[in-house]
């Protein structure tokens, strides 16, 4: 099956809210996709001040994997039983799942493939709208914060027996490719947004009391970020926000199982 008709059946899948597992049995996700829809927020920049931080909790670990995110999400929640598992979505700003239904093979993509992301995105065109009234690379900071979103398929697309939750943001990297190369005042601003939004990714996983984060080499794709920058982004952001996480896994996916993103993110967190 090629991916424009995994985003067929995905689409199919979440408007019926059922589906045929491999072994034959009905599985319901109507419920599930519903309080996902219905749950999804957009997070506006004024709303950043106002979002609060839970408690502090001892003890902290930092993994990088050669996973997709999906897939890091899968392990966690199946086989480590992890609960409440955020996960963030590198999002076009302009296009709802990015190239989700033309076959497109980023992340944003992989994972509204897997699950019901799509139609919560489509709940808030106003974030897309803005975006593209902008006309800015950088992008705003407007952000959707989508609970327990069902994941139905795993790394290879098969019907899973039973889906699994995973709360996802929504949240564009400031797209490096679109702004002029080797401008020491782009580099700086570029590096400036990357940080701060950043950051506010993590206070929108800390305010919605999430312990177990996936981020990754976000914009280090087609938006051709630096990945050393951000590596540095989160790890300045995880100082700030010392305390509110008791684990973090950056899914870092290579085809090949290697590269600089795989690398870069392997040397700043170990």
């Amino acid at each position: 099956m090629g991916l424009t008709q995994v985003a067929d059946e995905t689409l199919r899948i979440v408007e019926e809210g059922t589906y045929v597992a491999l072994s034959g049995r009905e599985v319901s996700v109507r419920d599930s996709v519903a309080h996902s829809v219905q749950g999804t927020v957009l997070v506006r920049p004024g709303d950043f001040e106002r979002l609060t931080r839970p408690s502090p909790v001892s003890g902290f670990t930092v993994e990088v994997t050669a996973e997709k995110t999906g897939e890091a999400a899968r392990r966690l929640v199946e086989l480590e039983g992890e609960q409440r598992v955020f996960a963030l979505n590198f999002a076009s700003a302009v296009h709802p799942g990015g190239g989700f239904l033309t076959g497109a093979k980023a992340q944003e993509e992989d994972l509204a493939r897997c699950s019901a992301l799509y139609p919560c995105l489509l709940k808030w065109p106003e974030y897309y709208d803005v975006n593209r009234k902008a006309r800015s690379p950088l992008y705003t900071d407007l952000m959707l914060y989508s609970p327990d979103v069902p994941f139905f398929r795993n790394e290879h697309y098969d019907l899973l027996e039973r889906p699994f939750p995973v709360s996802l943001v929504t949240a564009p990297a400031p797209n490096a490719k679109l702004l002029p190369a080797k401008d020491p005042e782009v580099a700086l601003k570029l590096r400036e947004v990357l940080f701060d939004r950043a950051l506010k990714v993590l206070q929108v996983a800390a305010h919605h009391g999430h312990r177990t984060l996936i981020l990754g080499a976000w914009g280090c794709g087609a938006f051709r970020n630096n990945p050393h920058d951000a590596a540095e982004a989160f790890a300045h952001g995880l100082s700030t926000m010392a305390g509110a996480f008791r684990r973090v896994v950056f899914a870092v996916y290579e085809r090949d199982g290697q590269g600089p993103n795989l690398r870069t993110f392997r040397q700043r967190f170990g």
